[in-house]
């Protein structure tokens, strides 16, 4: 099976990176987890390594072993990479390649051609948001595929397209990608 790197960002959404977690896991896959800042004020580090079993990655300044450079091995390690929740923040970083915390390094440092999944989740108007929609192009560009939000009532009141699309597409577009 592969070895999945899951990065979750600061979205209301992020709890559910552990169904998707405990699933990719359930199917044989090795599942890596990094978290924004902003993702453990939704969901904690312990939950997903619980689910994982393998340490969850926050701190890009943390760097347990002298002879490795941890976001750097991560991305080596990695066979697919997965977005998911993607916060507007962060699809912003990714598309002008910035890498200031832990998810956006790994990202930088994916080799070409390992496949790179965005599964944006904010509000509507974030998420249709000109810079929004052109941070996404580029990220097309730069070899991303989006899964596509969902439309549906939001944590904020809003009706419309901003959900984090079905944990079931995520890992049908998986499998199919895989």
């Amino acid at each position: 099976m592969a070895k999945i790197t899951l990065a979750v960002s600061g979205s209301i959404s992020a709890y559910k990176a552990a169904d998707l977690t405990s699933q990719l896991t359930k199917a044989g896959h090795v599942v890596t987890v990094i978290m924004t800042k902003a993702a453990t004020a939704f969901i904690t580090p312990l939950t997903l390594q619980a689910l994982s079993k393998n340490l969850v990655h926050t701190d890009i300044m943390l760097e347990e072993n002298p002879a490795s450079i941890k976001h750097i091995d991560l991305a080596k390690e990695t066979d697919l990479f997965l977005v998911a929740p993607a916060s507007a923040n962060t699809i912003a970083k990714l598309a002008h390649g910035l890498a200031d915390d832990m998810l956006s390094a790994v990202a930088l440092a994916i080799p070409v051609g390992i496949p790179k999944l965005i599964a944006p989740a904010m509000n509507t108007n974030m998420y249709l948001n000109l810079s929004t929609q052109d941070n996404l192009e580029k990220l097309a560009r730069y070899g991303y595929t989006e899964i596509k939000p969902r439309e549906a009532l939001l944590a904020c009141g809003d009706f419309g397209t901003g959900a984090l699309a079905e944990i079931d597409i995520i890992l049908k577009t998986i499998k199919e990608i895989l």
